[in-house]
């Protein structure tokens, strides 16, 4: 049995959205929903599935499909798609889903959205704390370390300190040091014209550095 008590007891559902090659797919394209269940020993395993497909379809059965995927969701409330928009993206905002943009298979971020998440659970009931922005060490060069950061203030999610500033994307070159890299901050950069490369710098240290992707010649 796994040695983490949070697991216990704690039956914790994500939906994926799946594409042919069994990475995560665009909520608009056809693909295959996936519900994946993390147990007792904290190992995810997949427990229910089904096609869906939004493509050509009237107003009328585009709301039943949604209205189909919402019965099959049942009590998950996170939802995971390498892109989100359109109807059933504002449908699933609408009936409170948790929706993440992540890239990649489900093995490689589960874990990571689920901790993101329980972050953001414990910081909405503690007490307000000012979160730090990233530290300015030279003229539009940034650094901030996300393991300090949450030393200070249990229970912050890496979005809730970071997500703004790159989504803002105001600088030459922004250091991030954490534990892992966030399983959001990939396709935010992309999503804001950055560049992002990642290395492991230690033993549970990695650095990303974000940059204003160049032009080509």
């Amino acid at each position: 049995m796994c040695p983490c008590e949070a697991c216990e007891g704690n039956k914790t559902e994500v939906a994926v959205i799946l594409g042919s090659e069994g990475t995560t797919g665009i909520l608009s394209e056809p693909g295959t929903v996936r519900v994946y269940e993390r147990g007792d020993d904290c190992s995810w395993q997949p427990i229910r599935e089904t096609g869906f497909e939004m493509k050509g379809e009237s107003l009328q059965e585009i709301r039943l499909k949604i209205s189909g995927l919402m019965d099959f969701l049942g009590d998950c409330r996170i939802f995971v798609a390498r892109a989100a928009s359109g109807a059933v993206f504002f449908e699933l905002q609408k009936a409170g889903f948790s929706i993440w943009e992540i890239e990649g298979r489900p093995a490689e971020f589960l874990d990571d959205v689920v901790e993101e998440e329980e972050a953001e659970e414990k910081a909405g009931k503690s007490t307000v704390f000012e979160i730090p922005a990233p530290l300015e060490i030279s003229p539009n060069n940034y650094t901030i370390s996300i393991k300090d950061v949450q030393g200070k203030i249990p229970g912050i999610s890496s979005k809730k300190i970071l997500q703004h500033f790159v989504r803002t994307g105001d600088f030459e070159r922004l250091e991030v040091i954490c534990d892992h890299v966030p399983p959001w901050i990939e396709l935010d950069a992309v999503m804001s014209g950055l560049d992002c490369e990642s290395e492991k710098t230690g033993p549970g240290e990695y650095l990303v550095v974000l940059t204003p992707k160049r032009a080509e010649s």
